[in-house]
């Protein structure tokens, strides 16, 4: 069937084969499949904006939290300000990212209500068509049966008439009496089946007329819920795409101050900055040189023993005797050695040496006396 709309037809999708069957629904219930596959439609992308206003927000959160550490905090100058940049804006970002996905969720809370508005809506219509429904077939299986009541009358009736004419000219005159009582009676109550069966038809005459005028209703009705159904879908998607492709430009953006930062970083002027802060003199130190261990020892300043109370040397001993006096070379080694020694070790040798030199002497003497 064929329902003509302002603009243009809406088809209730009806078979040929089906056609003559008042009680068929299947156009009709064709369109509420369609209507409802449109419903679960709506609802899948308003769960698709949902997870993805989820994913937003968990990815904005830890990059939120990752503009947090610790990053740079070593560096000084051109490069520390260009590294707080980065860092703030990041930060920025995530903030961004965490408005998209509240817009996402707003976005979806809309896509809800149209389509509960749409699901009340319809409901009141299908339910209006579905007591029509209801009705027409009532009626339909009514008229059928009184339908079926009058063809057995008619039969009856007919059945009777013949009846009385084949006897009419063998039977008693009471007996066609008989005859013509009970034809009249069948054509009696064929006429009132007739009637009965008429008054139904005409009853579901008047229900088909007043289906047909609220099943073209109804199709004008959810045609015009499919279009805007459509109409929305198609801005949410658009507009679910136009606050994507913002997002970049607003990532964008801030990345573009992050990128002038580092086209302030000046290298030349970060090591100069380093070294004014961390210098430590203008000249290098000295180098460290070479000392021989001995000559060290050589150089040892000696002090002279005290004078007081000391005796008179001795004279010089005999050239030849039992002690020989020491030679120079001895006396040059001993005050040599003597010189290797530290400066306390050193006094005592020099006054234990001296004591043994009067000690030789006095034997040396003591012995050429008695020769």
């Amino acid at each position: 069937m064929i329902v003509n709309s302002p603009n243009h037809h809406v088809s209730e999708g009806y078979n040929e084969e089906l056609n003559t069957d008042i009680t068929c629904t299947a156009g009709y219930d064709g369109i509420i499949q369609h209507l409802n596959d449109g419903k679960r439609t709506c609802k899948e992308i308003e769960d698709f904006m949902k997870a993805r206003a989820a994913i937003e927000e968990k990815y904005a959160k830890e990059l939120l939290g990752l503009s947090k550490k610790v990053c740079g905090h070593s560096e000084m100058n051109t490069l520390k300000r260009s590294l707080d940049v980065f860092k703030l804006q990041t930060e920025n970002v995530s903030l961004s990212h965490l408005h998209l996905a509240q817009t996402m969720r707003e976005e979806a809370k809309k896509l809800e209500d149209f389509r509960e508005k749409q699901k009340e809506a319809r409901k009141k219509v299908e339910q209006q068509m579905d007591g029509l429904h209801k009705q027409k077939a009532a009626q339909y299986k009514k008229t059928a049966e009184a339908k079926k009541t009058y063809e057995q009358k008619c039969r009856d009736k007919e059945e009777a008439e013949q009846n009385m004419n084949r006897n009419a000219t063998t039977s008693s005159s009471k007996q066609q009496e008989k005859l013509y009582a009970k034809t009249q009676q069948a054509k009696q109550t064929a006429e009132e089946a007739d009637r009965i069966y008429s008054q139904n038809v005409s009853m579901l005459g008047k229900m088909r007329e007043e289906w047909l005028n609220e099943h073209v209703k109804a199709c004008e009705f959810f045609e015009k819920q499919e279009v805007e159904r459509i109409n929305t879908l198609r801005n949410v998607v658009w507009t679910h795409l136009n606050h994507l492709s913002q997002q970049c430009v607003t990532s964008d953006e801030l990345y573009e101050e992050v990128r002038k930062s580092l086209e302030q970083c000046n290298i030349q002027e970060d090591i100069e900055h380093f070294i004014n802060l961390r210098r430590t003199g203008d000249k290098p130190p000295a180098p460290v040189p070479y000392e021989n261990f001995y000559n060290n020892q050589r150089t040892v300043p000696t002090r002279s023993l005290p004078t007081a109370g000391r005796r008179a040397a001795a004279p010089p001993p005999p050239t030849a005797g039992i002690f020989p006096s020491p030679s120079a070379a001895q006396q040059e080694y001993s005050e040599g050695m003597c010189a290797f020694l530290p400066a306390s070790s050193y006094h005592v040798v020099r006054i234990y040496c001296s004591l043994a030199r009067r000690v030789s002497l006095f034997l040396c003497k003591n012995i050429n006396l008695l020769t």
